[in-house]
């Protein structure tokens, strides 16, 4: 068996409309027309006159207006007389407005000064800035002959592809590493996907044939087999016997693995006992490169396995991916370190 969207605020009610003053209208007098105001006849007040006339109040309106003196001449009936005192007021005030008007031109023309100065010192001060730090973009010195200096030049060849870990794992002639069963099962435990292991024996041998079942050697040895490290893991009365061969080419590991039958043997010891022995149990097979790997797994107390065997075919899962991984990871070291060592 292979293993084979802030919704826009509501439009503003408009002002002027029922229970709201349009802009400019305060209750029903339009801006400019008071009453008695200017070119109306209200109550026959005009312009300047009676009580609401601009500037000057009638007599029944407060102060008096600037001639006082009762109505129709002065004293003797010769004219109104001039009222020193208030024209003197009007006199004082007008100056007084003419002075701060000049005080507060000339305040506003100090500002105006006092801004462009701050300006011109704040731009010296960069101007300063810039001398001492260096100036600003340097430019390169002319060259002593008056030609242009010349520009960096870059390769239009593509450096290579980084190695392909595969090619390594594929190739005898790159796959050069040791390869022992301890270091292709390291550790007294593994782990997958949270499922722990404890791992028993391991052992490597080049009699390919001798630690196979049925007629899995002679598929072994037909296709060139070199070596077959194997190691045994346990977990919740499940062992699993994961067997990795090594052939001389990825092509003649493919055969192995599509002509397979039979199957790994278990290896006991190391505190696992016998197992898969007369009864049945699960058997899988899978290659990369010129590696094939084989998984055998049963109860550790006989019992024959099922499809109903959830466990067990988990386990069996577990051990062949574990066995991918470190292929693969055989490969990918060593494409690392060639990457890394200078070229000749």
């Amino acid at each position: 068996m292979s293993f084979g969207g802030p919704q826009w605020p509501q439009e503003p009610q408009r002002q002027g409309q029922q229970g709201q003053q349009g802009y400019g209208e305060q209750g029903r007098e339009a801006y400019g027309q008071q009453p008695g105001g200017h070119g109306q006849q209200g109550q026959g007040q005009g312009y300047g006159q009676g009580a609401g006339g601009y500037g000057y109040p009638g007599p029944q309106g407060g102060a008096p207006g600037p001639y006082s003196g009762p109505q129709g001449g002065g004293p003797q009936g010769g004219g109104p007389t001039p009222d020193w005192s208030a024209l003197a007021d009007a006199s004082a005030s007008r100056a007084r407005r003419k002075r701060l008007l000049t005080i507060g031109g000339g305040v506003l023309a100090a500002l105006v000064v006092g801004a462009v100065v701050a300006t011109a010192v704040v731009a010296t001060g960069k101007e300063d800035d810039t001398a001492k730090n260096g100036g600003g973009t340097p430019t390169a010195p002319a060259s002593p002959t008056g030609s242009p200096t010349p520009e960096p030049t870059f390769s239009s060849v593509a450096p290579p592809p980084p190695p392909n870990p595969k090619g390594y794992i594929s190739d005898p002639k790159k796959d050069r590493a040791p390869l022992t069963a301890e270091g292709l099962f390291p550790g007294r435990k593994l782990t997958m996907d949270g499922r722990p292991y404890t791992k028993g024996a391991t052992s490597a041998t080049a009699n390919c044939a001798a630690v196979t079942q049925g007629g899995l050697g002679a598929v072994l040895k037909k296709n060139g087999c070199q070596k077959v490290l194997r190691a045994t893991y346990v977990r919740d009365g499940v062992a699993v016997t994961v067997g990795v061969a090594v052939f001389p080419s990825e092509a003649a590991a493919l055969k192995a693995k599509n002509q397979a039958t039979g199957g790994i043997a278990p290896l006991t010891g190391a505190g696992v006992g016998d197992f898969c022995r007369a009864t049945v149990c699960l058997r899988r097979s899978n290659a990369i490169g010129r590696y094939a790997y084989f998984t055998q797994a049963g109860f550790t107390n006989g019992k024959k396995v099922t499809t109903a065997d959830r466990g067990v075919f988990r386990s069996s899962d577990d051990l062949g991916t574990f066995a991918f991984n470190q292929i693969y990871a055989r490969g990918k070291s060593q494409a690392s370190a060639a990457a890394g060592a200078p070229r000749q």
